[in-house]
């Protein structure tokens, strides 16, 4: 179908069918976890895509969507060289499904470029466009993951608040826990996010890693209201993991069984057997449809 066929038939439905999106609304569709952090550098890149990793060898069917549009991280990690991007499907000279890129494991990349629009400049016609692509794409995986920039730019709120989960990661460094503090702050003072998960990653201990968490869960207690943070865990500080970013491979591919890579499948088990509780807004029409709408 032509990019002006389906602009038409998705304008249509969205135009008719705004009140009725709850209507799609069930416990198998795919879940969006976001992973996030207020601050550079915390390795939240490669806390995605070797999650990811561990969960497809669970059988999950996942995506990472490189949702840093103006420095793409994924690719690089994994030494791939994608031909097309997200600029190609925002110009709409390409489908989601062909700009798709496997990756280590059976993982699928939705790869970004540099420099391109940002989403909420663009047009309205653009976005129906990305909503329908997506919807499509994600009648097909289990989870799809995000990872935004660094910071609290427009492109990383626009992200986040989509999002059924948000994960922010964090390291034990005290400008690390100051600026997910922030982003947290923002998130739930001016757009009413109230639940976050917490990775902690790089810490030499449990010990440590729960300190950290207690640390930030104390200040946003006495000066946030009503917010619930969850600790999700910590993955070790590990030696394998820099040897496995200089040879562009995943530390759970290069070495399996290193601490690290033990965290990240505990970490992909207790995500993919844990309970989840259907929501309106938990699912791939939902994410894009707020997309849409921010």
């Amino acid at each position: 179908m032509h990019q002006a066929d389906t602009l038409e038939k998705i304008m249509e439905q969205n135009q008719n069918s705004r009140g009725r999106y709850a209507l799609a609304v069930s416990a198998t569709t795919p879940r969006v976890i976001c992973v996030t952090s207020g601050k550079g550098g915390v390795g939240k890149t490669n806390i995605v895509v070797n999650l990811a990793y561990s969960l497809t060898k669970l059988g999950k069917k996942v995506v990472v969507l490189d949702a840093d549009l103006n420095l793409a991280n994924v690719d690089v990690l994994l030494g791939l060289t994608p031909r097309h991007n997200l600029h190609h499907v925002f110009l709409g000279e390409k489908t989601l499904k062909e700009i798709l890129v496997k990756g280590p494991g059976g993982i699928s990349i939705l790869p970004a470029s540099s420099g391109i629009l940002e989403l909420s400049d663009l047009t309205e016609e653009q976005k129906l466009y990305f909503l329908a692509e997506m919807s499509e794409l994600g009648e097909q995986i289990d989870i799809l993951l995000i990872d935004t920039a660094a910071g609290i730019n427009k492109n990383v709120i626009y992200f986040t608040l989509a999002a059924e989960e948000r994960v922010i990661v964090l390291t034990p460094e005290p400008t690390s826990l100051t600026d997910a503090y922030a982003m947290i702050k923002v998130l739930s003072s001016r757009h009413d996010v109230k639940k976050f998960r917490i990775l902690v990653n790089s810490a030499h201990s449990e010990k440590e890693a729960l300190a950290v968490f207690r640390q930030l869960s104390l200040v946003a207690d006495r000066f946030l209201d009503t917010l619930s943070l969850d600790y999700l865990g910590c993955i070790p500080y590990d030696k394998k993991l820099p040897l496995a970013v200089r040879a562009q491979r995943l530390v759970t591919e290069l070495s399996p069984h290193s601490p690290a890579s033990a965290m990240f499948h505990k970490l992909a088990k207790f995500i993919a057997e844990e309970d989840r509780i259907p929501q309106s807004d938990g699912n791939i029409k939902f994410f894009w449809k707020r997309l849409l709408d921010v």
